[in-house]
């Protein structure tokens, strides 16, 4: 949920609110927010017009940050502690799910929580404060594993290099804090050029992901709201990276029907009883405004398909490019 949520000093911006709800356009019936975070989408969706919202999130403290608003919409905000893999045990015939993707703007804000390598505190990155820790990844995960973990999560290059450094270090003392580990993917990296991201940024990505089975979530959630979803009712994902991007793209694909070409000159051909129609061809990126308003918007894309009244079915995680570790399962 990058950029949807913020801390107390500074205001909640969601990312691609506008394009999301001019593309669902019009806003009625039952919708749940997958991704509940600072609550951006949810109130946006109800002050459009949405008659009920089900705002989904694993983090304890969204909910406990919402308390001072939701109130006051009374019983057309419904808070579910879960995860959106599970929301076709939450709800049935919804008109519209809304995702949006990634870490928190609020879990970035506190240093307790250990998301930022901007700031000092424990190695911890579990969205749901509990289960494994980043601390126990690093910690006990053999230097093959790290180096899945980084590369194939993180797109991290030097992942090799970088899990020699981490095994390297904790044989002087475990990695316990975001600064530590942070400086140890440094000195495996160049300096960064001006407007460059922090050396850290992948390692600390690949790590979050693999902490909180993003991946897994993301390829669940979109099956769970293939079954949830009422014919005419529309699925709006929000990614920040190209790996979640892929994943919801071919999925999108697949699920509309759309088999692919054999090659390059060949028309695309169309599949019997599609899951759902494509409703933006091309994913949505922010506009000028947005940027300038809240620069985390930079890398977010929107896609959104509309469900038909096929049955729910199955597909592969490989058939639509989820990541696949070769030691370590999570």
């Amino acid at each position: 949920m990058a950029g949807a949520a913020s801390s107390s000093e500074k205001p909640h911006i969601p990312v691609l609110l506008r394009p999301l709800l001019a593309a669902v356009a019009p806003v009625t019936g039952i919708w749940l927010d997958g991704t509940f975070g600072a609550g951006g989408y949810t109130r946006g969706l109800l002050e459009a017009g949405a008659d009920k919202v089900i705002g989904v999130d694993r983090d304890p403290l969204a909910f406990e940050m919402a308390a001072d608003w939701a109130q006051d919409y009374g019983d057309r905000l419904v808070m579910q502690p879960g995860v959106f893999s599970r929301m076709d045990e939450y709800a049935q015939d919804l008109d519209g799910v809304v995702l949006d993707l990634g870490v928190s703007s609020m879990q970035l804000d506190q240093a307790e929580r250990g998301f930022s390598f901007m700031k000092d505190g424990p190695l911890d990155m579990r969205m749901s404060q509990q289960g494994e820790s980043a601390a126990d990844l690093v910690n006990t995960a053999t230097e093959a594993q790290l180096a899945d973990i980084l590369f194939h999560y993180g797109e991290e290059r030097a992942s090799r290099r970088i899990a020699k450094a981490i095994v390297r270090a904790r044989t002087e003392a475990p990695i316990t804090t975001t600064l530590r580990l942070a400086e140890i993917v440094e000195s495996c990296l160049p300096r960064p050029k001006p407007g460059q991201s922090h050396p850290a940024t992948r390692s600390f990505q690949g790590l979050r992901i693999a902490v909180n089975a993003e991946y897994e979530e993301l390829f669940q959630g979109l099956m769970a709201a293939e079954r949830a979803l009422k014919p005419g009712g529309q699925l709006a994902v929000v990614t920040f990276h190209s790996i979640e991007d892929r994943m919801v793209k071919r999925f999108f694909q697949s699920r509309a029907g759309k088999t692919g070409r054999a090659n390059r000159y060949a028309p695309e051909m169309e599949q019997d009883q599609p899951q759902f129609t494509l409703k933006t061809r091309k994913a949505v990126g922010p506009d000028e405004q947005e940027l300038q308003e809240n620069p985390r918007a930079r890398s977010a894309k929107l896609r959104v398909a509309i469900r038909t009244d096929a049955p729910a079915g199955e597909i592969e995680a490989r058939a639509i490019g989820m990541p696949q570790l070769g030691g370590r399962a999570r």
